[in-house]
């Protein structure tokens, strides 16, 4: 019985950690590569202390608990790469945007953990 509650508890962490059908994952190297697209909108989604703390410089600071409220100031039709410390809140912030309409929405792989910059 015990091993059945384990398993159904990593399945659901699986489950929670997927990507929202639709968002793209990329890594902190593919993001330097995107950093100086004028055509994305880079949003990091950490609390202002986090961000205040270190930062990427291009990245617009929009937390997570006001991004619902925010979303009106993005552009639907315009990519949206989004970040924060590990890529768990990056991956919550993805799946609210894909929800809300946002056409192409990108998750940075492990976040400002991984950054190297």
């Amino acid at each position: 019985m015990g091993w059945i509650i384990i398993a159904l508890v990593v399945g659901l962490v699986v489950w929670r950690m997927k990507p929202a059908k639709g968002v793209q994952t990329i890594s902190t190297e593919q993001l330097k590569d995107r950093l100086k697209d004028q055509n994305v909108q880079l949003i990091d989604v950490r609390s202002p202390a986090e961000y205040k703390g270190r930062h990427i410089q291009q990245f617009k600071n929009i937390p997570l608990n006001v991004l619902s409220n925010k979303m009106g100031t993005l552009k639907k039709d315009q990519e949206v790469i989004v970040i924060c410390q590990s890529g768990m809140r990056s991956s919550n912030a993805a799946t609210q945007l894909k929800k809300a309409g946002f056409v192409n929405v990108t998750n940075v792989r492990g976040g400002m953990s991984a950054w190297q910059g």
